[in-house]
């Protein structure tokens, strides 16, 4: 038995929402959905990934499309988490000849997906059910002032605070829930490593001039942090996967708990957001004086309509 409030976490998930509607008043785009490729996507999301090369190949299908959206080719946001979604799943893909419990890890990462898609989804649908925190990327898609790797931010936000716990539990139901010396948690935490290596990459692929020159002044600082980001909050969605398998008995807690989460990932996005517009801009003075020293005459008539 566990003790569970629903009606508290109903309201708390009220105050998240007003606290997150504070702080971004962007409406919902009329119509949602991924105009004019709706069709499109409908037709590449159709049925369910059996492996995980499936989910490769759909992935490598959404990045064309993606690509090819507005505001120009590949500049659409959205394009940018799926191009690191892609990548990072790859590499699991790889890691399967090595894990402990291979079949654990591709179908953790099939469920996994399968919560990506189905947002893609209900978003070219133009539901109302997308999650809010899915919601948060997915209206910003043309926005050219959110930067990529903020974008990329986001989208990771998402997957770790909102699907993976979800992934977890669907996976556990078909191969059992995890005891204290599980042989299944050495595997989960073998995607850790992978995130150590491609994030930083990832980070300067999306980064601007200013981002870099940042990136070496601080020197191994930002992956430092980062690694630290990505254990910290894959270490938290198992937990919170623990905590929600006890809830899978009763729907109603269960759906209470998961959108309590979601709103609360959601704020969680709408801070970094926040935060990104702060520095971007300091980055885009940083970049402007930097031009200025190396002579650039356009950089000075910039900097002079400032």
């Amino acid at each position: 038995m566990t003790s569970f409030d629903r009606g508290l976490s109903r309201n708390s998930a009220e105050h998240l929402r007003s606290k997150r509607l504070e702080l971004s008043t962007l409406e919902i785009p009329e119509g949602r959905g991924w105009a004019p490729m709706k069709q499109k996507v409908a037709e590449t999301l159709t049925g369910t990934p059996e492996r995980i090369g499936g989910v490769i190949d759909r992935l490598v299908s959404v990045q064309s499309i993606m690509d090819a959206l507005p505001p120009s080719p590949l500049q659409n946001r959205v394009s940018a988490f799926n191009q690191l979604y892609l990548k990072i799943t790859r590499r699991v893909d790889g890691a399967l000849a090595t894990a402990t419990s291979p079949g654990f890890l591709e179908l953790l990462d099939i469920e996994f997906a399968k919560r990506y898609f189905a947002a893609l989804t209900l978003w070219n649908d133009d539901n109302p059910d997308t999650p809010d925190v899915w919601e948060v990327l997915f209206k910003r898609a043309g926005d050219m002032e959110l930067s990529r790797l903020m974008a990329a931010v986001l989208g990771v936000n998402a997957h770790i605070n909102h699907d993976l716990s979800l992934a977890l539990i669907s996976t556990w139901e078909k191969v059992g829930v995890p005891g204290e010396d599980d042989p299944i948690h050495p595997d989960y935490l073998l995607v850790n490593d992978i995130f150590y290596e491609e994030i930083p990459i990832l980070r300067q692929s999306f980064s601007d001039q200013w981002q870099l020159d940042l990136d070496h002044m601080v020197g191994g600082l930002d992956d430092w942090s980062q690694r630290i980001l990505v254990r910290v909050t894959r270490a938290h969605a198992w937990e919170q996967g623990l905590d929600l398998w006890k809830l899978k008995d009763n729907p109603k807690d269960f759906e209470q708990a998961r959108f309590t989460m979601d709103r609360a990932a959601s704020l969680l996005a709408e801070f970094a957001i926040g935060g990104d517009r702060l520095i971007n801009d300091a980055g885009d003075a940083w970049d402007r004086l930097r031009r200025v020293f190396d002579g650039d005459d356009d950089a000075e008539k910039d900097t002079g309509k400032q």
